[in-house]
Formats: structure tokens, sequence, C-alpha cells
């Protein structure tokens, strides 16, 4: 058993790609050593911004000989009549490399065949890997590759360097211009010499020596502890952000945490665009004082070492004050205006070609949101019309122009600086919730309404123009969109439909009829695809769902009702039984629409019986009974089994499908049972 080191060096790859190309070089060497049928032991790996890293232990040394029997043509087309053999025999071992008088015969299930067993021997480990390492080096699945030079290689960044250690000796081979080597290069500025890794049980104690912290764990642990410290030491407490801090830990080498600071005056800012300054620019971490108010000081993640300290923060105070002083400037050339009055300037910017512009958009909003205030039967719905101009106003700011993150949360300030009602000014901010997954919801009843009509605007106008999400492209986030109006209506309690909903949406593009009915299934389908995707990760087996859904639109906590209903009527030991019964409903009628039942026309008992069944469960199902269902079994067989449905009279026929569809009916109230899985 020997171990195995690679190391790709390369120019800094962004901070947000390196766990992702770490993980492809694993799935792919792995990958390589599985099958080649090669066993191996525990994997370690490492990343720093110029460089991904994986430690193999134990992988074996050559893979096992082995005998392989493989068979050919049949004896028939193998050989003639005169035993000779033919070209399918002579090509079948040619391809096996053996002479066509080894070829042997066996007798199988399928007639005579003939076959030969030839002895594969084991390549070595080494000679594998060296072959393979080339090819699987320039064929990573990385996103945002380049390609420098002549050469057709694609990767995050130029590569510098290539390492390959196995059982202690180098692996040699060239990937392009670079040859592989067991020599590694140290930090750009504290170790840039390059050295050779004697020992790869301890390459990064090695690279330690050389201003090299290759552990991404280690790194984020330094730092951390380094904040922790400065925190004790000035009074102050860092505003944690993982996002951040996982950035920070890839864009260096050598972590250590220097504490700067900034003038007092730039505390008039709000709250959020200081964080955003200083986190999206210039990735440093915001601090607050024991009372959580904002701190003029900042933490700076250097990639030196300490006794550089001064210096880096004085360089990173110069360079954070002049985007301080951006900030500060836009925030008051913004406010020399009431914040309503940019909503006309909205006419000037462009939502999408074929959409028209952001007032444009404003405007839709507003009247999807009078209809869903409608819905919720709203008195006073000022405050709403308000909030649809209001709430992308702040697009034509400064601060926004500047910091496109801070959409909404502007806006919010703007609102509440400009006199504008709280209910509104909160609006302008919830509107865009929820941004993410476990993100919050709009807290106020027109910051969902505002939301809600924003994001069904969105999703049946790129509809309408055929920008719709395949695969995995989702461009404008019409899947997140989707799924932040489902959540908002799941907990709100706004009779709403989706299908209403969306039907409002169209309505207001000005759709034309025929086109209209498309989209609007089109839409369905894709809210069906985001709940059957809500309902399977919350644990309902996939036939409830379907079922479920498949009913009439029905709004969502509707749905999730029934879901539950479902579920619980499922585990009853009549249920199979039942739903045997009910398949032979549904199977029947196929797509008949739904005709008046006559008693006058039964002649058979069973279908007064099953008449009068359906008519109790009706009633019971209006005070939520649903276990009631379970009665229809043995009625639904006795009259399959008394009557022909398709009676040769045909006013018996139309009535006995009459009949059914009463059924059927009264089983769709609950879900289409013709989606359940007979178990």
């Amino acid at each position: 058993m020997k171990s195995f080191l690679i190391e790709i060096g390369s120019e800094e790859i962004p901070a947000r790609f390196i766990s992702v190309g770490l993980a492809a070089l694993r799935q792919d060497i792995t990958g390589l050593l599985k099958s080649q049928n090669l066993s191996f032991g525990n994997i370690t790996e490492s990343a720093t911004p110029r460089r991904l890293c994986l430690f193999i232990e134990d992988i074996e040394e050559k893979q096992e000989d082995r005998t392989i029997e493989t068979f050919g043509p049949p004896i028939k087309a193998a050989y003639d009549s005169s035993g000779a053999p033919t070209k399918a025999a002579t090509g079948f071992a040619r391809s096996l490399n053996i002479e066509v008088t080894d070829l042997k015969v066996k007798t199988t299930e399928r007639g005579d065949y003939v076959y030969a067993i030839v002895e594969s021997k084991g390549r070595l480990t080494s000679d594998i890997l060296q072959e393979s390492l080339p090819g699987l080096i320039a064929s990573l699945k990385l996103p945002k590759t380049m390609r420098w030079g002549d050469g057709p290689l694609r990767y995050f960044r130029p590569l510098q360097w290539i390492l390959a250690i196995y059982g202690g000796e180098p692996l040699i081979f060239t990937l392009e211009n670079i040859t592989s080597s067991d020599i590694s290069y140290g930090h750009r500025f504290l170790s840039p010499a390059a050295f050779k890794v004697e020992n790869p049980s301890e390459y990064a104690e090695t690279l330690k020596k050389h201003s090299i912290i290759t552990d991404i764990k280690e790194r984020k642990s330094i730092i951390q502890n380094e904040i922790k410290q400065i925190e004790n030491e000035q009074g102050c407490s860092a505003i944690m952000d993982e996002e951040l801090l996982d950035t920070v830990t890839n864009l260096v080498e050598y972590p250590v945490v220097v504490h700067g600071r900034f003038e007092d005056k730039y505390l008039e800012l709000p709250r959020e665009l200081l964080v955003t300054v200083m986190k999206s620019h210039q990735k440093y971490f915001s601090t607050e004082d024991k009372n959580g108010s904002m701190n003029s000081s900042f933490l700076v993640i250097s990639n030196t070492k300490r006794e550089n300290s001064i210096t880096v923060a004085r360089g990173a105070e110069r360079v954070l004050r002049a985007r301080l002083e951006d900030a500060r400037f836009y925030f008051h050339e913004d406010r020399k205006k009431p914040f309503g009055d940019y909503i006309e300037d909205l006419k000037s910017v462009t939502f999408q070609e074929k959409l028209g512009s952001v007032y444009d958009k404003a405007e839709r909003i507003e009247k999807i949101s009078s209809f869903i205030a409608e819905k919720a039967k709203l008195q006073n719905q000022d405050n709403i019309k308000r909030a649809s101009f209001l709430c992308k106003a702040d697009l034509v700011t400064g601060v926004v122009g500047e910091f496109p993150e801070l959409q909404g949360y502007i806006g919010m300030i703007y609102a509440n600086t400009s006199g504008e009602a709280k209910e509104v000014a909160d609006a302008v901010y919830d509107h865009y919730k929820p941004g993410f997954a476990g993100d919050t919801l709009p807290a106020s009843e027109t910051g969902k309404i505002i939301s809600l009509a924003d994001k069904i605007d969105n999703i049946a106008a790129f509809f309408s123009i055929g920008l719709i999400p395949t695969g995995s492209e989702d461009p404008y986030a019409l899947r997140r969109q989707a799924a932040g109006i489902i959540h908002i209506l799941q907990d709100s309690e706004i009779e709403l439909t989706l299908a209403d909903l969306t039907a409002k949406a169209l309505e207001v593009l000005k759709v034309n009829d025929d086109e209209n009915r498309t989209l609007a299934e089109k839409i369905h389908q894709f809210f069906i695809q985001r709940l059957s995707g809500i309902y399977a990760s919350q644990g309902f087996s996939h036939d409830v769902v379907n079922a479920v859904l498949a009913a009439d639109s029905l709004t969502l906590r509707t749905i999730s009702e029934r879901l539950q209903v479902l579920a619980k009527l499922k585990t009853d030991a009549a249920f199979p039984a039942m739903i045997t019964a009910a398949k032979r409903v549904y199977n029947i009628l196929a797509k008949l629409e739904h005709a008046e039942v006559s008693s006058s026309l039964f002649n058979d008992e069973t279908e007064k019986v099953l008449f009068d069944v359906s008519t109790e469960i009706n009633m019971k199902l209006k005070k939520s009974e649903y276990r009631a269902l379970l009665d229809f079994e043995k009625p639904i067989n006795a009259f399959f089994e008394a009557v022909l449905v398709m009676d040769k009279e045909p006013s018996i026929r139309a009535n006995r499908l009459a009949l059914l569809s009463h059924v059927k009916d009264t089983f769709n109230r609950l879900a289409d049972f013709s989606q359940i899985e007979e178990q």
C-alpha cells in the first residue's frame, strides 16, 4: 500500500469556486481508482487560493491479475460446414489478441457459443496514475474556467505547477507546458521560493514552514480565534456572517486578523449600508458596541505577517474611507427630494425590452395587488396602492445604483424619512422576501400582498415572452419566486388560489384568450412541480401529493389540509379495498362530463343504495368526516356485480354513468383517487 499526493498550483482561484474545484478533483480521482479496481484508504483534502490538494492513503500498488471468460458468436456463425473458422471467429479472436485456435465452445441456455479465457495482468498503480492524470486534470468539471496561451486546456486560472507524488516518488507527466514534479511553492510574498516536498504525509506541516496554511478548517479557526481576541481587547463585537467568513477563509493562505477604524461621521449612515460597504465591497467584518449599535471600527483578514498589521490597517482604512464617502454622498443626494418623486423616473428605466419600463411593471403590481386585497377583504387599499408604486422607486436612487444589493432596504429608509406610512415603508423592504431558501416571509399583510403581486407578475411576464426556466437554467430566478409565492400563501389567511393569481397576472399583461389558456397551463404545471418538491420534502408520498394536486384549483391552505387527511386515511386498514373499488369508478368514466342522476330510472336495488350512500357521504364530508369515504367500498362493488353499466337502453346507461360520476365527484372532494397507488 502506498500514498498519493497531488497539488495543482495556479494563479488565485476565486474564493467561491475553491470548494467546487476540490470536490471535482476528489470525485474524479477516486472515480479513477474505483474504475481501475484499486482500493484506497483515508482521503485528506485541502486548498488555498493558489492550490487544490488531495492526499490519499493506502492505495493498492497494482491491480490484481484477472482471468476473464469472454463469449463470442454462436458456433453456427463461428465455423462453416467444414469446420473452418469464419470471419466472425477470426475477428473475435483478433479483438482479444489471441489465436483463433485458442477459442473454445461452451453450451449455454441460449445454445452453443465460442468463448475464450483471457489472462489479464494487473497494471501498476503508478503507470495508471501517470497515464491518466493529464487527461483527468484537463477534463475537471469546473465553473467559470478560462483558456490561456495557445493550448486547449481550461482551468479556473492559469496553471503554474503540478505536484504529484506516489509512494514517495514523483510521478512525471506533462500537461501542455507544465511538467509535474515533487516541487511546491510557498506564500507569494512571505516565502515565494520553490521547495521539495520530501514526505507527503507531512505535507501540511512542510507548507506551514513556507507560510501556507493548507487546511481550510484550520484557517477558519485561526480567523475566528483572532476575532475573539480583538473583541476582548477592543471591547467590540464583530457582526459575524458565515458567508463572509467562508469567503475570507478562501482569500488568504496565511490569515491574520487586523483591526481598523473609520471616522464617526459615517455612523450616521443606515446600518445595512455600512455593513454592505464593508462586506460586499471590501470583505471586512463590521463591528458593534455592547449595546448592539454600529461601531466605527472593522476587521480585515490580511494575508501577511502580524508585524505588518499597522501598514495593512492604514491601507484598509484609506480604501474604506473612499467607499464610505461615496455612500455618504449618494445618501445625502438621494434625500434632497421626497422618495415619491422617484416614481416618475421609473418610466425611463427598462424592465425588459418586450415588457416595458419599470413604471409599467409598477402599474401591473398595483392592479394585481388590488385584486389580492379584494380577495383578502381589505377595506382600505390606499397603502397597498402607494406601496405598489414605491416598491421599485429606490432602483433609480444613487445608493442602490452603487449598491444594488440594498434595493428594498434603502427604499424603506427613504420612505420613512419622506413621511410615508410605516406600513408602506415596511412593504417596500418586505416585498423582496423570501429572497432565498429559509429566508423570512414578509411580516405585514401589505408586504405579503405586494410580494405576491411582484413575483406572479415576474413569472407570468417572462413566461409570456418565452423566457421559461429549462433544466438548470433559471436566469430570472422564477423557481425561487414561485416557491416564495407558495410559502406566503401557505402562511397567509388570504383565500386565493394559484389559478386565480395566475389568471389575474395574465389579464393585466393583456394576453389574448388563446395564448392565455396555454400560458395558464404552463404556469400551472410550473407551480405543480414546485409544490410536488415542497410536499415531498415534508414527507408526503408522491401518489398522495399527485392525488391532491390533481383536484380542481384549491387554496394552498386547503391543499395542506387535504394532504394531512389523505395521508392519515391511507394508513387505515380498510383503505386498500376502498381504493380498488374507487379505481373501478374512475376507469369506466374516463373524461365523462357530470350529469344529473334520475332515481326514477333505477331498476336495481344496488343503484339506489349506491346513490343514497354517496349522498350521505357528501353530507359527512361537509363536516370534514373524511373517513366516511371508506364506506364506498361495499356499495360500489355490489353495484358492479349486479348491473351492466353500459346497458343497451340509452337512458339506463346514461343514468348509471351519471350515478358513477356522482360517486367520482364525491371522491374528488378530497382528492383524485385514481392517482393513488394500490398497495
